[in-house]
């Protein structure tokens, strides 16, 4: 049985039997109190007696950044012993933190993806924080606050700074109290600026100087420490810490919290060499390392924390209004709408709430979600290019990252803009979609419903209408729609496309009538369904008088291809939004997104969705998208019992007192052709007074640039606003 005598800098001691790496272990821990000639006493007493000696908290060289030091106490120990060796942590420790952070990193996917790191402290962490300044989005240290009570001002603790400041930080600690170097737990003489912990997202290092110089409150935080015991625990599960790592093997199983220091485990490795006169060299150290079978034990300390997959959505204003009508923005309306459209797409992306209380009836899984919104309208995405849009997008993804998403959906008109999602998924480290998938047979799904309230008995005897029929939603539904219908009318300003999917559902569906057409006109009065899924601008991309009685019409598009007023001069026609979605569970979005409470789009509900099943891939991407994805997304809607809402037309539930009285208008006008006639005459009247448009942009709406002045003047007053929501 191999002996480790560990001598610590606090008091008292015990003895303990382990097994680590099929070996039997004698481990004994004793306390100096910190005082070095009490080290001494119990490393000349127990030279040769034990097969390694670890000094925890007594360290024999400092290293910072790429400064290193003898500690001028630390290093007067080890040569005490003649025979026995004497460690102190730093052969292994670096090597195993940076070894721990990958393996942590593959057990919770994103756990340190673009998160706000403090080093608390980086002194003799050198490994720790190359391995976490990889994945963060930023990285300081704590050092000139817990060692010099320095406040925490720009440039104090930077990466930046850090090459300049380490060494004549080592020069001032190199004679330091071992206490100082690694207090304990307590509360310091003097309390410490506070505000770079509240900065942070993840604080670490000792848990010590975590313990004694963090603040009280550390809700949400991640703690990163080489070991901890019970009382860390309830300590940090006091002041709210949600998590807690440790770097260290556990010598009571895999897995297990991480209850020995470094010095300790560097100890055990040099007890176990197979060849005793092989050197402390980080060769053999590696070698030993390779035979671990380890993982950092990760620890959720607060009760519903674990388990929980997380997903973020991105959403923005759909036209001007939706600015002005936001809480936060009203004051806007004194500024000219084009002033304040052009300065809002500008704008970084923010945050705006968590969306909690999904989970799943089928397997329990609980899913979180985030809302992040861009401040460009549609309008403004189409003017800008899309580089503009995809560096927006990446901005959020980096925000969903540290918000601990695994998956992000692109809302509205983002899932629209370029190459849809393709290369934001490229460039972005996190998973990406669209949602088109589920909107696709959430669509499908209403209009279904639709069309059958509105008095279709066999729907294989109808004809449907796809406007845009070439893009990523149209292009799918049109082929489902030709399986279930037969009879197709295909719509898009791209003529060779159009070709390409006649043949190809031909090729799928035999015996489907398939006519194409780059407009719509000529076909409207024979269609008994129409799905409009257009990206247009300032064009009426439906003319609703030409429509047959009882038409239903589902406007896909977002921001909505057919007006409320253009859609109220046909009663007997029933316009409705694309199929929106119930998520289980209690949800609430802690933010209102435009739709009833608990109900969300088909495409949030898609990246809720593919959370809840832990799909976190790219899923929908591009302009292709396949039947077999959304027919595997559909199998997954109907697992985790995701339900359709209840049909709606523009902001209003469609009731069935609604429907009922279409039914009668409709009957009316189909038995009365010159009633119809006269209908059909006096409502295109009333459309010609109605300005052309589509998405709410009216044509030849004037596009012109942002007066440079008036964006200067909005851009102080918008910056300091949203900077007040984002703390």
């Amino acid at each position: 049985m191999k002996q480790i005598l560990v001598i610590h800098n606090g008091e008292g001691g015990e003895t303990s039997n382990y097994s680590f790496m099929g070996q039997a272990l004698l481990v004994r821990r004793a306390g100096c109190g910190g005082n070095a000639e009490r080290a001494r006493a119990l490393i000349q007493t127990n030279d040769g007696q034990v097969d390694a000696i670890a000094l925890e908290g007594m360290p024999v060289t400092l290293e910072l950044g790429g400064a290193r030091r003898p500690h001028e106490l630390g290093a007067t120990l080890p040569p005490v012993a003649e025979r026995t060796p004497v460690v102190d942590g730093s052969g292994l420790r670096a090597g195993l933190e940076r070894w721990g952070v990958i393996l942590a990193d593959r057990a919770q996917p994103g756990i340190f993806a673009q998160k706000h790191v403090l080093m608390v402290p980086g002194l003799n962490h050198n490994g720790l924080a190359q391995a976490l300044g990889r994945r963060a989005a930023d990285l300081r240290y704590a050092d000139p606050i817990v060692y010099f009570n320095l406040p925490a001002v720009p440039l104090v603790g930077s990466r930046g700074t850090l090459d300049q400041a380490s060494g004549p930080t080592l020069d001032q600690l190199k004679d330091a109290a071992f206490d100082r170097l690694q207090p304990l737990p307590g509360n310091p003489p003097e309390p410490r600026d506070a505000s770079a912990f509240a900065w942070a997202d993840v604080l670490a290092g000792d848990i010590g100087v975590i313990r004694r110089h963090a603040p009280a409150d550390l809700k949400h935080k991640t703690i990163v420490a080489e070991w901890a015991t019970d009382e860390d625990l309830a300590d940090l599960r006091e002041r709210g810490v949600n998590i807690l790592i440790t770097m260290m093997p556990a010598l009571d199983g895999r897995g297990e919290l991480g209850r020995w220091s470094a010095a300790t485990i560097e100890a055990i490795m040099v007890a176990l060499r197979p060849d005793p006169t092989a050197p402390l060299s980080e060769d053999t150290y590696l070698d030993l390392m390779a035979n671990l079978d380890w993982t950092p034990a990760v620890r959720y300390l607060q009760p519903g924390e674990a388990g929980i997959n997380r997903f973020a959505f991105v959403i923005h204003p759909l036209s001007i209004k939706f600015i002005h009508n936001d809480k936060r923005f009203r004051w806007t309306k004194a500024l000219p709408d084009g002033l304040v459209e052009s300065f809002s797409a500008r704008i970084p992306p923010f945050y705006l709430s968590r969306i909690t209380g999904g989970v799943s009836p089928t397997t329990g899984q609980r899913i979180e979600g985030h809302l992040i919104s861009l401040g460009a309208t549609p309008r403004q995405m189409m003017n800008h290019g899309e580089r503009f849009t995809y560096d927006k997008l990446n901005q959020a993804a980096r925000i969903a990252e540290r918000k601990g998403a695994r998956i992000m959906g692109l809302g509205a008109f983002t899932s629209v803009v370029g190459d849809a999602g393709i290369t934001v998924a490229h460039e972005a480290d996190i998973a990406i979609t669209s949602g088109n998938s589920l909107t696709v047979a959430a669509t499908l799904e209403a209009a279904k419903q639709a069309v059958i309230k509105m008095g279709a008995t066999d729907l294989t005897q109808g004809k449907v209408m796809i406007i845009g029929a070439t893009g990523s939603i149209g292009a799918v539904c049109s082929r489902l729609l030709a399986q279930a219908i037969y009879d197709v009318v295909l719509v898009s300003i791209e003529p060779e496309r159009l070709i390409e999917l006649k043949r190809t559902i031909q090729e799928e569906t035999p015996g489907a009538t398939v006519a194409i057409a780059t407009r719509a006109d000529d076909y409207l009065g024979e269609c008994d369904l129409i799905v409009t899924a257009t990206s247009a601008f300032g064009q009426r991309i439906v003319d609703i008088t030409k429509c047959k009685p009882g038409t239903v019409i589902c406007d896909v598009a977002r921001p909505p291809d057919i007006s409320k007023e253009e859609a109220a001069l046909r009663p007997d026609v029933l316009v409705i939004e694309s199929g929106e979605v119930l998520i289980p569970g209690d949800i609430d979005f802690g933010y209102d997104i435009g739709l009833p409470p608990k109900t969300a789009y088909a495409c949030l509900a898609e990246t809720a969705l593919l959370a809840m099943e832990g799909r976190f891939e790219d899923y929908t991407l591009g302009r292709n998208i396949t039947m077999e994805r959304v027919k595997e997304i559909y199998r997954l809607f109907k697992k985790h019992q995701f339900q359709i809402a209840g049909l709606r037309s523009h902001d209003e539930y469609v009731t069935d007192e609604m429907v009922a009285e279409k039914r009668v208008l409709a009957d009316q006008l189909r038995a009365d052709p010159a009633l119809f006639a006269r209908v059909q005459s006096e409502s295109a009247a009333k459309l010609a007074t109605i300005p052309v448009s589509s998405k709410g942009v009216k044509a030849g709406r004037n596009r012109g640039a942002l007066p440079w002045v008036g964006a200067v003047a909005a851009a102080g007053a918008a910056g300091a606003l949203l900077l007040r929501r984002r703390k």
